[in-house]
């Protein structure tokens, strides 16, 4: 019992390792595509959280907001987080088709207000390019 603690403690703490280490990468990155990949993240996250607590958001907008939330703390993964670069791949692809299908149910200035990024950024993201 006592291997499998520490297995999983050694595995958050990777985790967190991780995601610590794009958001240093997000704000010491120049301006350019490198910067806007490592700040996707940091800014979804911040975004759910956000969205997540307005009383603006649809009942089922939120419920697939915090669906996504749960993907990305869960330790079961399609794709493990241990591998490099494709490892975060489906927790992005989750957190991005939540955001999409919340965007379609949230008013423009709502989910404006929640994503802490470029606006450009999430332009993309939820289809309007």
């Amino acid at each position: 019992m006592r291997d499998w603690v520490i297995a999983l403690g050694a595995g958050a703490a990777v985790l967190l390792l991780g995601w610590a280490g794009l958001w240093i990468a997000a704000r010491r990155l120049p301006p350019g595509l490198a910067r806007d990949l490592a700040a996707f993240v940091p800014d979804c996250v911040t975004a759910v959280r956000r969205l997540r607590r307005d009383p603006r958001v649809p009942r089922r907008a939120r419920i697939a907001v915090l669906l996504a939330a749960a993907w990305v703390v869960s330790p079961i993964d399609l794709i493990p987080e241990f591998i490099p670069v494709i490892g975060p791949l489906d927790d992005l692809v989750v957190v991005a088709l939540a955001l999409r299908y919340a965007a379609r149910r949230v008013p423009r200035e709502v989910l404006a207000a929640a994503w802490p990024g470029e606006t450009r950024l999430l332009d993309r993201l939820i289809g309007r390019v």
